[in-house]
C-alpha cells in the first residue's frame, strides 16, 4: 500500500471518531436551549417612576469674556514697566503697562526732520529755488535788464549816427548783436523764475513729503500703544509678559475683561440641533470646582452646520452670570443644555423600551410572566424616557442575566425579589 493510501485511511479514521463526539456536542446544545426556552429565565426589572422629567444634551465648552480688551505688542521691543497684577479690577483708561519706545521715538524725529525738508523744498520748488538762489538771480536779472536798457540806448544813438554818415553799418549790426544777447540774458533769468523745476521734480518733491508725514503719522500710532491702557472696566485675566520681557509684534500684552456676565461656546452633533431654540436653560459646570455650578440661557442656536474632527456640529453661545467671577476665560466646562421640560409624567429605563417596525413596547412583568405591552414615547434624557399606556405600579423588564432574549408569556425570576 502506498503512503497516499496510508493517509487517506488514517484521515479517515480521524473523521469518523470526530462525529459521535460532534453529534454529543449538538446535543447537548439542543437540550440547553430547550430547557432555557422552558425554564424560568432571571431578569433585571425596574418599577415606573411618576415625576419630573427633563430631556437634555449634554456637551463640553469653552468660557470666553462677553466684553474683551487684549493689547498686543505693535513692534519689537521690552516691556517697560508693568502697573497692575493678575486677578486686578481696573478702570477703564487706567494705565497698565509701558513699552520702551526710544526706537520709535528716533524714527518720529527723524520723520519729522524729513517732513520739514520736503516742506522747504516745496516752498523753493514753488519759489523758483531756494532764498540764496531767488536772491542772485534777482541781482543778475536788475544787471541783465540793466545792460539791455544800455544797449537799446546805445543802438538808438548809432542808427542817427549812421543817419548822418558818422556810424558804419558794421557798427550798427554789432549794436544789435549785442542788445540780442543782452535781451536773452533777461529772458533766461526770467524763465529761470517762472520755470526753475520741471513737473517730474515738483511731483518728486510731493511723494517725498508725503512718504515722510506717513512715516511720522506711523510712528506717532506706535507712540500712542507703546502706553497701554485699558478700553474697559473689568478685571485682568491675563498678564502672560513681565517687566524686562522682550516681545514681537503681535504679542499678547494683557487682557481684561468684564468677567460679571460671561459667554459659552460649544458644539452640538447635528441630529441635536433641532432641539434647540434661543432662551432654553443651561447648566455649567467646572472639573474644577466640582461643587458648584452655574445656570445660562442659550443666547444663539446654530445658523450652520460645520464639520469639526469626525462630527458634524452646529455653534451654540450660552450667556451665564458670573457674579462671584469663578468662571475664568478660556476654561472647559460641562454644558447640559434643558431642551424639554415635563413636571409629572410616568418615566421608564431607556433600556426598557424595545421597538418593532414603527411601534415601541415594553414587556411589563406580571406573577412571575413577561408580556409585551405597546407604549407611546414622549421626551427623554440620558437614562429615562416618558411613557404612556403603563400604570403607575408597573414593573417592566429590562434584560435577562444570561442574555437570553426576552419574548411575549416568557417565564422569569426577577434579581433581588
Amino acid at each position: 500500500m502506498t503512503s497516499r493510501d496510508n493517509n487517506l485511511n488514517g484521515n479517515g479514521s480521524r473523521r469518523s471518531a470526530l462525529l459521535p463526539a460532534l453529534l454529543l456536542i449538538l446535543v447537548i446544545a439542543g437540550a440547553t436551549m430547550l430547557v432555557m426556552r422552558k425554564g424560568t429565565a432571571s431578569i433585571r426589572a425596574d418599577r415606573v417612576d411618576r415625576g419630573p422629567l427633563t430631556a437634555n444634551i449634554s456637551t463640553n465648552g469653552k468660557v470666553e469674556p462677553t466684553i474683551d480688551f487684549q493689547a498686543h505688542a505693535p513692534i519689537s521691543t521690552t516691556v517697560q514697566k508693568i502697573y497692575v497684577k493678575a486677578g486686578d479690577r481696573v478702570k477703564k483708561g487706567q494705565l497698565l503697562l509701558t513699552l520702551d519706545d526710544a526706537t520709535v521715538r528716533a524714527q518720529s524725529a527723524r520723520a519729522l526732520a524729513q517732513i520739514k525738508a520736503a516742506e522747504a523744498e516745496e516752498a523753493a520748488v514753488q519759489a523758483g529755488g531756494s532764498r540764496e538762489e531767488v536772491l542772485s538771480r534777482q541781482s543778475q536779472l536788475v544787471k541783465a535788464q540793466a545792460d539791455r536798457d544800455s544797449a537799446v540806448r546805445n543802438l538808438e544813438a548809432l542808427k542817427k549816427l549812421q543817419q548822418n554818415g558818422a556810424a558804419s553799418p558794421a557798427e550798427v549790426q554789432t549794436a544789435e548783436n549785442q542788445l540780442r544777447i543782452t535781451d536773452a540774458v533777461v529772458q533766461s533769468l526770467q524763465q529761470q523764475g517762472t520755470q526753475r523745476f520741471s513737473p517730474q521734480d515738483v511731483l518728486r518733491v510731493q511723494a517725498t513729503e508725503t512718504e515722510a508725514k506717513a512715516t511720522y503719522d506711523a510712528a506717532q500710532a506706535i507712540l500712542a500703544e507703546t502706553g497701554v491702557r485699558s478700553t474697559v472696566d473689568g478685571t485682568v485675566y491675563n498678564l502672560p509678559v513681565r517687566q524686562g520681557t522682550f516681545v514681537n509684534p503681535g504679542d499678547l500684552l494683557v487682557g481684561v475683561a468684564e468677567l460679571k456676565t460671561v459667554q459659552v461656546r460649544a458644539f452640538i452633533d447635528e441630529p441635536d440641533i433641532g432641539r434647540l431654540s434661543q432662551g432654553q436653560q443651561v447648566a455649567v459646570s467646572w472639573d474644577a470646582l466640582p461643587d458648584r455650578n452655574w445656570t445660562g440661557t442659550v443666547a444663539r442656536v446654530p445658523s450652520t452646520v460645520v464639520t469639526r474632527g469626525t462630527r458634524m456640529v452646529g455653534e451654540i453661545v450660552v450667556d451665564v452670570p458670573n457674579d462671584d467671577l469663578k468662571l475664568l476665560p478660556n476654561i472647559n466646562v460641562s454644558v447640559t443644555i434643558v431642551t424639554a421640560a415635563r413636571s409629572d409624567v410616568i418615566s421608564v429605563p431607556r433600556e426598557a423600551v424595545r421597538q418593532d417596525g414603527n411601534q415601541k413596547f415594553v414587556f411589563v412583568v406580571i406573577k412571575n410572566e413577561i408580556h409585551r405591552q405597546n407604549v407611546v414615547t414622549g421626551i427623554s434624557n440620558l437614562t429615562r424616557v416618558e411613557v404612556s399606556g403603563l400604570s403607575d405600579k408597573s414593573l417592566v423588564a429590562l434584560n435577562s442575566l444570561n442574555m437570553q432574549p426576552l419574548r411575549d408569556g416568557m417565564k422569569v425570576k426577577v434579581e433581588g425579589q
